[in-house]
């Protein structure tokens, strides 16, 4: 599984809400979980010891939640905000590699992909 840096690495689907705030910027007031100007309706996600239920974080929030049955964790992706993907498939890209000739990532298509890209800005 990977689980990058703006996700939540938790050991159960419950997560303190000071938590939640300080590593996704999602705060919980009455009008529900707030971000800037943004807030979404949350009552029903909040257990009676201030906790915050990821299932219903996953849902309201439009963040992926996957378990790793191995290690025994679960993973809180970052909100998506409209931009979930639809499926694992990566679109066809043609971009040259660290020689300068052009490279198809179709034919890596069926392989477990792994790419890094840097820019100087």
């Amino acid at each position: 599984m990977v689980c990058g840096t703006k996700n939540m690495i938790l050991q159960s689907l419950e997560v303190e809400t000071k938590e939640f705030e300080q590593r996704t910027g999602w705060s919980l007031k009455p009008e529900g979980l707030c971000k800037g100007e943004v807030c979404v309706p949350f009552a029903a996600g909040v257990s009676g010891g201030g906790k915050l239920d990821t299932r219903t974080l996953s849902e309201r929030l439009g963040m992926p939640l996957i378990r790793d049955d191995d290690a025994d964790v679960w993973c809180l992706g970052p909100e998506a905000m409209g931009r979930a993907l639809t499926t694992a498939r990566a679109p066809e890209l043609v971009l040259p590699d660290y020689t300068g000739r052009q490279f198809r990532l179709g034919s890596l298509r069926g392989q477990k992909v792994l790419i890094v890209t840097w820019s100087s800005w």
